[in-house]
Order: C-alpha cells, then structure tokens, then sequence
C-alpha cells in the first residue's frame, strides 16, 4: 500500500512540476528530461543505509550480465524520459495525462509478448477503451482552447511523442519484470535500489551529453535569471522534480518485483484523474467535453482491469480452498460409510 501511495504522489507531483517548469519560463527539454532520472545519485544513499537482506547472500548475477542490462535499460529510459518531455512541452498537462494513459494497453500487449501475462476480455475491453480515448483527445484537439497557442502541427508531434513515450515506458516495465525472474533472481529491496540506481546514472549520462551536444546549456544561467519567480524557485522545481520521479520510480520497480509490471503500471494509472483536476485549478487548463469524455473512457478502460485482477483473485482463492472443501468432504463421506458399515 506504501508503494502504490508513493507512485501515485510521486507521478503527479513529477508531472504538474515538470508543467510548472515550461509554465514559469522554463524551455530546455534536455533539462527537463535530466530531472527524471539525474536524482538516482539519492538512491546511492539510501542503498548505503539499507541493511542486507538474507536473500543478498545467495548466488549474484555475473556482472558480464548486468552491465549490458544497465547499458541498454538506461539508454532505453534516457531516450524515452526525452519523448516525455518534448510531449509536456507541446500538450497542456491534462491531456499529456490522458493520453499517457495508454502505457496500460500498451503493458497489456508487452505483458502478454514478454511476461505471458494472461489475457482476457476484460484486458482486451481496456486496452480498446484506453485506444479510444488518446484517439478522441487527438481528434479533438482543435477544441482545446489551452492548445490554441501551439502550432496545429507540434499538437499533433506532441501526441505522437506522448504515444510513443507510453509504448517505450510499458516495455521497460516488462523488460523489467523480466530481467528480475531471469536474470537476477532474487527481489529485495537492495536489488531494487541497484538496478535503479544504475539504469538511473546511464539515463543521466545519456542526457548530459544530449544537453552539452545541443548547446541547451549555454541558455541555462538566462533561463535561470529569466525563470519566473527567480533563481530559488528555478532550483527547487527541478530539485522537486527530480525527487519526486525518484520516489515513484523506486516504488515502481518494487511493484513490479512484488507483483507484476501489468500491477504496476495499472497503480500509475489510478494518477490519471488527479493530474488533468489539479492542472485546471493550477494552470487554468481547459476541462473541455471532449477532454472529460476522453477521461470518462480512460477511467472505464482502468476499471476493466482492475476488475480482471479482482476476478483473478477470487478465482484464486477458490483453488487453494477447493481442494480443502474436497477433503472435508471426503472425510464426511467416509464417516458416513462407518456408520452405515
């Protein structure tokens, strides 16, 4: 319950600062992108703090094994961090949200590839109901009055890149679940610390010469000066931001370990309401018919899983207690057949 608290603080928190950030004067998006993964040096602390599990002292992956993971996972998270932020840029962040809802259809396919994760009518019923309303907000683009300052054209680019950021996000999160039961093998909570820690610094690497080989950095020290404000309310958005991706990404992985990367990405997506409410009272973005339809459909199509884990667990539940039952009976019958002998 920590975790999935943790997530989805975190995720809105992360995702209205990153808003703030463009809103107040902010516009490098290498600076941007650097403050969802340049806090992993905080997770070098706590991991320090963090006593070993029983589980620690079993056999370790070869790090001829983890390093190629750590390369790829954090140039793949760098590149989709990237994706994001071009699209926070380019949407008011109550459609970013909505439309950065379909990383849950996207998990589902990735999930069923990757994880052979079941799936049902239900799951398939969410990811239409998910496709259907990122289609209907990029329809009805026209009519968001909080777009009518953008090009039709960077509308358009910033819900692709939304799109594509949620498709990237739902494999990482498979790949993920995946690298944890093969490779790894084993779940505690210093494992979950090391491989975001070290995705975290190859993503920020990544970004730091993306920044420096744009020549973004030399806009810094004005964008700083020219942030609205000043200079301490500039640091602490990004310090905020940086954190807070931090914290959710953490309590992530370890759903993810716990559970699944399907669970995982269905409790980010119970944030999915809460951002487009808070940016229209925070940033005045407008909360058109289209854009509630649109969300009306994206709470339907979450439902629809969460009912699928419902009935996952219940069906469960009556496995383990069904062979229970069987032998009560068993025994029941077994006396009845001595009283009658």
């Amino acid at each position: 319950m920590v975790d999935m608290l943790i997530v989805l603080c975190g995720q809105t928190i992360a995702t209205l600062l990153g808003r703030l950030y463009y809103n107040s004067g902010g516009n490098s998006k290498w600076m941007a992108t650097l403050t969802q993964s340049g806090g992993s040096p905080l997770i070098a602390i706590l991991l320090l703090l963090t006593p070993p599990d029983s589980a620690d002292a079993g056999p370790q992956p070869l790090a001829s094994k983890m390093v190629p993971i750590y390369l790829g996972l954090g140039i793949l998270i760098g590149f989709d961090n990237l994706m994001y932020s071009y699209a926070l840029l380019y949407l008011p962040v109550s459609t970013f949200a909505l439309v950065a809802a379909t990383q849950l259809g996207f998990n589902s396919i990735t999930s069923r590839l990757i994880n052979k994760q079941r799936f049902t009518a239900l799951i398939a019923n969410s990811v239409v109901v998910l496709t259907f309303s990122a289609t209907l907000l990029g329809v009805g683009s026209s009519s968001d009055g909080t777009s009518s300052n953008l090009p039709q054209g960077k509308y358009t680019l910033g819900f692709i890149l939304t799109l594509s950021a949620s498709a990237v996000f739902a494999l990482i999160l498979s790949l993920l679940e995946v690298i944890f039961e093969k490779v790894i093998g084993s779940r505690t909570f210093r494992w979950v610390l090391r491989v975001q820690l070290y995705t975290g610094l190859v993503a920020s690497a990544v970004t730091v010469c993306g920044l420096f080989a744009s020549g973004e950095w030399r806009t810094i020290p004005g964008e700083m000066a020219g942030f609205k404000d000043g200079r301490a309310r500039y640091v602490a958005t990004l310090v905020g931001t940086a954190v807070s991706w931090q914290a959710m990404a953490v309590a992530n992985l370890r759903l993810i370990t716990r559970v699944s990367s399907l669970f995982a990405n269905v409790t980010g997506t119970v944030a999915l309401p809460l951002v487009p409410v808070f940016a229209v009272v925070l940033f005045g973005d407008k909360m058109t018919g289209i854009k509630a339809v649109a969300m009306l459909m994206a709470v339907w199509g979450f439902l629809s899983y969460v009912y699928q884990h419902f009935l996952d667990g219940r069906r469960a539940a009556m496995g383990k207690e069904g062979p229970a039952e069987c032998r009560a009976c068993a025994a029941r019958a077994g006396g009845e057949a001595v009283l009658h002998a």
